[in-house]
This record gives structure tokens, C-alpha cells and sequence, in this order.
């Protein structure tokens, strides 16, 4: 925070100096900035954003100059207001990360990932399709430029994801004659498709481990495999249908083996607030363990809103795995400003009142995070700032502003919320 000093020159001296620098404003009057057209007015803050906050520069990031400004006013007046680094606030704490796309790697994010985070995961990049479009063909480029970016600014990062429902390529679930294995009756080829799709899983992991264990530390190596209103509590995908919970097996011991015993190792999941969810992820995690599955730790991808779920669930969540010896990580870290089913739209700007209760929630779940630091070993936003979120197209189109910066990158109530302790 900036302290001004008082301002000890006399009141007729100030008022004498004023008159004289609003004649000699009048006299500029005519005269324009260089290239022919006047120079531009500072713009004023819009409805969302404090003056203390407003990004007060021209195009080019350099400061623009207001011409209507007193040489006094200039000196009192402070400059553009700068936010502590949000990784450097949790120093004490935990990691601070965000997920990003390649592309975000150069320009204005790459600048705010820089300061504010210390951790990265890919939002897209190191899911299958994106690795491995057919089988033995893989392309790296796109995930190697999110892990060249972390290297060198000293990030650390998690990987997302090995197996998973969605974004996984077809060719994984095709059998020898090119069938879809799902449909496959004969109980015969059926235990000839899971082993071959076993077989399948097993190269894929030890590929992308083997690639990446020295430089990515923490990995989700299956995501959203719980459901409870599918038969057993698991969700009913290609996977599950003609492997069981061996996929699940199989893709943490392949990574163990192909990434030592330094890798982390996580199972993932949405909602894991919810104790039906929760429970059921529980047992299978007991389950994994009693087997000798290496699992490190749950992933809590903690999507939430302004509304649900309660800080105190999120806590017991945690609270529950942690008994097993596990660690826990928030690993998608969005806050909505809508609850489930509501489908309105804010409008083009987001109210001041929502923006002050999602600084207050963002503000009470930290809080309750710092306290209880021993259960968790790091929390990773599902984005930076609110021009690049999903949430702006799910369940529909609409204004969405669930980060802690907003379009503008500039730092939001719910920013000073969370680094003001």
C-alpha cells in the first residue's frame, strides 16, 4: 500500500499555481500529440474495477498521461496500484498454481502467470488426444512448450491427465479387426480386448512418464472415475466396461514403474465435497491401497460457486483422505457466479455485489486452506484470469468471471480477499 504525505504547501501558493498552469493548459489547447491527433484522456475505471485498481496505460502498456492533471496532483496522485505476488503470499503455505495453454506461454498471461503463480498444469495439452491421435504416434510439441515455459521461470508442475472418459482417442477401445470392444459379446474376445487395451494403457503411461518424470513432480493418473448413480458407484465408460477397475490398476503401476518413487501420484475427481461421492471414492481408494496400488493422493478439482459447496465440506473431504496417509491437492480451482441449474446471465458487467461475495467466499475458503495447511500440499486455479475460463461456454454462453483477475488482469475483491492476511 502507498502512503502519501501530508501536503505542507500553503493553500493561496497551490491556488496561485493553478491558475497559472490552467492558462497555460488553455494556451495548449490547440496544439495535438505527436502525429496530428491529441492525446488520449487516461480511461476512467470501469463499473467492476476500483480506481485504485484500473489500468491507467496507453495500448503500447506504457502510462498514459491525462492532460487535465496539476503538476501537484501528479505528484500526489498514486500510480498504477501493483498487487503482491499471489504465489509469494502463500510462500509459507503451498504452492500457488494455474492451468494454461500453450499459447498462453508468450504475451500479457505469460506475464501475470509469471508473477503471481509458481506452479502449472495443462488445461489441454497433456490429455491423450492431444498426445497420442493414433496408436504409436505421438506429439509432444504442443505440452513440451507448457513444460519449456515452467522450466524457465522456476515452476513446478502437475500433469493432466494419463486416463480419463473424455478426450481420449478412439483407438484405444478399438479391438484387433478394428471393432468397438464395448460391443463385444463373446466372453472369449472380451478377455482378449481388456488385455489388449490393458496392453495398450500400460505403453501409453510408460511413454509420457518416461518423458516426463524429471521435470513434472505431481500426476493424475486417472480423473473422474467415480459416479454414483452408475452401477457399483463407477462411472460407467469404455474402461470400466471392459476392464473393470483393472484400468485403474494398471495405469498407477505403470507409472510408478516408469517414474521411480519421487512421482506423485494422484487419483482425481469433481465433487469430491459431496460424502456420497466422497465415500464411494474412498472406498475405492482403501480398496487400491490394500492391493498395493501406489496412490499418493486425491485430486479435489473443486469447481464451485457462490453458493455451494460449504467451506466446511471441502475441509472434511480432505480430513477423510488425509486419515489414509494420503495427501490431498485442489486441482481446478474455479469459483462461479452461478449456481447449478441457473442459466441467466449477469450481463456484460458483473455486479459489484456479486463480486463482493465472491471475494468473501474466495476470502473464507483460503482462510480455512491456511489453517489446515497440513492436509493439502498445493492449490491450482482452473485458469488465471477471467478472459480464458471455460465456465464462459458451460452449461451455456454467458458472462463468467470465476478467477481471482479479471479481463483486464487486473486484480479483483476476490485477490485481495485471499492475499490480505
Amino acid at each position: 500500500m502507498t502512503v502519501r504525505q501530508n501536503n505542507r504547501t500553503s493553500t493561496p501558493a497551490r491556488l496561485a499555481r493553478s491558475i497559472v498552469f490552467a492558462a497555460a493548459l488553455l494556451w495548449l489547447s490547440g496544439c495535438s500529440a505527436p502525429g496530428g491527433d491529441a492525446a488520449p484522456a487516461a480511461p476512467s475505471p470501469g463499473p467492476q474495477e476500483s480506481a485504485a485498481s484500473s489500468p491507467a496505460a496507453s495500448p503500447a502498456g506504457t502510462p498514459a498521461a491525462s492532460a487535465t492533471a496539476s503538476p501537484e496532483a501528479a505528484a500526489e496522485a498514486p500510480g498504477p496500484q501493483e498487487a503482491a505476488p499471489l504465489a509469494a503470499a502463500y510462500a509459507d503455505y503451498f504452492p500457488i498454481g494455474a492451468a494454461v495453454e500453450p499459447d498462453q506461454t508468450e504475451g500479457a498471461t505469460a506475464e501475470l502467470l509469471k508473477k503471481h503463480v509458481n506452479w502449472l498444469v495443462a488445461e489441454n495439452a497433456m490429455k491423450p488426444d492431444a498426445i497420442a491421435p493414433a496408436e504409436g504416434t505421438f506429439t509432444w510439441e504442443r505440452a513440451d512448450r507448457i513444460v519449456a515455459f515452467a522450466k524457465a521461470h522456476g515452476m513446478g508442475l502437475r500433469f493432466h491427465t494419463l486416463v480419463w472418459h473424455s478426450q481420449t482417442p478412439e483407438w484405444f477401445f478399438r479391438d484387433e479387426a478394428g471393432g468397438a470392444m464395448v460391443d463385444e459379446t463373446d466372453a472369449k474376445k472380451r478377455e482378449a480386448n481388456k488385455k489388449l487395451l490393458l496392453k495398450r494403457l500400460d505403453s501409453y503411461v510408460t511413454a509420457v512418464v518416461s518423458r516426463y518424470k524429471d521435470d513434472i513432480s505431481s500426476w493424475d493418473v486417472v480423473n473422474e472415475v467415480i459416479e454414483p448413480g452408475d452401477p457399483d458407484g463407477m462411472r460407467a465408460s469404455d474402461w470400466y466396461k471392459i476392464t473393470g477397475t483393472g484400468f485403474i490398476e494398471t495405469a498407477f503401476r505403470a507409472a510408478r514403474k516408469a517414474g521411480g518413487p519421487e512421482l506423485k501420484l494422484y487419483i482425481n475427481d469433481y465433487g469430491t465435497d459431496n460424502p456420497e461421492k466422497r465415500d464411494r471414492l474412498y472406498e475405492l481408494v482403501q480398496d487400491m491401497l490394500a492391493k498395493g496400488v501406489p496412490i499418493d493422493g486425491v485430486g479435489h478439482q473443486t469447481h464451485i460457486n457462490l453458493e455451494y459447496p460449504s467451506v466446511e465440506s471441502i475441509i472434511e473431504s480432505m480430513e477423510k483422505f488425509h486419515t489414509l496417509g494420503l495427501d490431498n491437492q485442489i486441482t481446478e480451482l474455479d469459483m462461479s457466479l452461478y449456481v447449478y441449474n441457473d442459466l441467466s446471465d449477469v450481463g456484460p458487467v458483473v455486479p459489484e455485489d456479486i463480486l463482493q461475495r465472491q471475494a468473501a467466499r474466495y476470502g473464507e475458503i483460503f482462510a480455512a486452506l491456511r489453517d489446515r495447511k497440513e492436509l493439502l500440499s498445493g492449490v491450482m486455479f482452473w485458469g488465471i484470469a477471467d478472459d480464458h475460463t471455460w465456465l464462459s461456454t458451460f452449461p451455456v454462453e454467458r458472462t463468467e468471471a470465476p478467477m481471482l483477475f479479471d479481463r483486464q488482469h487486473q486484480p479483483k475483491p476476490a485477490f485481495q480477499a485471499v492475499t490480505d492476511f
